[in-house]
């Protein structure tokens, strides 16, 4: 059975770091990434990994300031979110797919950032 389990959200003052995880089990996958929802707001893409391409993608709000990276061993991918902001409050998913498509999701994580 596939479960990705998100940690490390929270509440952080802007400008702030924060580190988010996502551990897979049940298998590999070939994509993992990271989307959000703020209040109100549908869902975003923020991150992407290719692991058989060793490449990566991000939305355009969050480069320069956010970094997606990927441990193969434990097959958890990480997200690293420095300098945040106000508009980056949202619940957090983490989501993997075995090709093209985002099949399996995570249940969230909250990030709350204070002015």
């Amino acid at each position: 059975q596939v479960q990705l389990v998100e940690s490390g959200g929270g509440l952080v003052q802007d400008g702030g770091p924060l580190r988010l995880s996502c551990a897979a089990s049940g298998r590999t996958f070939n994509n993992m990434g990271w989307f959000r929802r703020a209040p109100g707001k549908a869902r975003e893409f923020v991150a992407g990994f290719n692991r058989s391409r060793g490449t990566t993608d991000y939305a355009n709000s969050v480069k320069g300031r956010f970094t997606i990276s990927s441990d193969n061993a434990k097959n958890t991918v990480y997200l690293q979110m420095n300098n945040l902001k106000a508009e980056d409050t949202a619940l957090y998913y983490c989501a993997a797919a075995p090709a093209d498509t985002w099949q399996y999701w995570g249940q969230g994580t909250q990030v709350t950032v204070s002015s």
